[in-house]
């Protein structure tokens, strides 16, 4: 595996090889940054492909400040948020469902177990927090960001960080016991 120093130094030189390998390692967490916040399929390919273009055109600004991921994702993020903003759509304009519409269709518990997963369902309730917790709970969670890092791709402080990953949690705590 090569070090993200020599990654960028070798695509710079014109490598397409190692910017088809920068991709592979960083395709998945691109797309979970953009999924995150902009629902639909299309778009959302449309978007990842965007992204790696931005990187490829910025690597020469990248100074290694942070890690190359953080920087990726921190790119990936924003130009979805500026996806939302072109299509003139306000956060407050999200689906910010009730996290009950989720359930409503089931009975009881049991028969909420006995029709999804159990996984299925939690994340699904994690895509109908607001989109800043649902992210945070995905880049601390499932992408193993610090808060410090996670605050840097959200240009949110630390603190703000913290306290946004503890209500999520909080959140689906209360909607999972409630309901199962």
């Amino acid at each position: 595996m090569i070090d993200d120093r020599n990654l960028v130094r070798m695509i710079q030189g014109g490598d397409m090889q190692a910017l088809r390998v920068l991709i592979r390692q960083h395709e998945r967490l691109v797309l979970h940054m953009v999924r995150r916040v902009v629902s639909n399929e299309e778009e959302q390919k449309e978007l990842c492909q965007d992204v790696f273009l931005k990187v490829y055109n910025s690597l020469g600004s990248f100074g290694f400040q942070s890690r190359l991921s953080t920087w990726i994702a921190t790119i990936a993020y924003r130009h979805a948020l500026n996806h939302l903003r072109v299509q003139k759509v306000k956060f407050s304009d999200l689906p910010s469902d009730d996290m009950t519409s989720a359930l409503k269709d089931f009975d009881t518990p049991e028969s909420m177990v006995m029709e999804t997963d159990l996984n299925d369902r939690v994340r699904e309730l994690i895509g109908r927090l607001p989109m800043q917790y649902r992210t945070i709970i995905n880049l601390y969670h499932l992408e193993e960001m610090s808060y410090a890092e996670i605050g840097s791709i959200m240009d949110l402080p630390e603190g703000t960080v913290k306290s946004y990953l503890f209500r999520a949690r909080a959140m689906l705590k209360e909607y999972v016991k409630r309901y199962i």
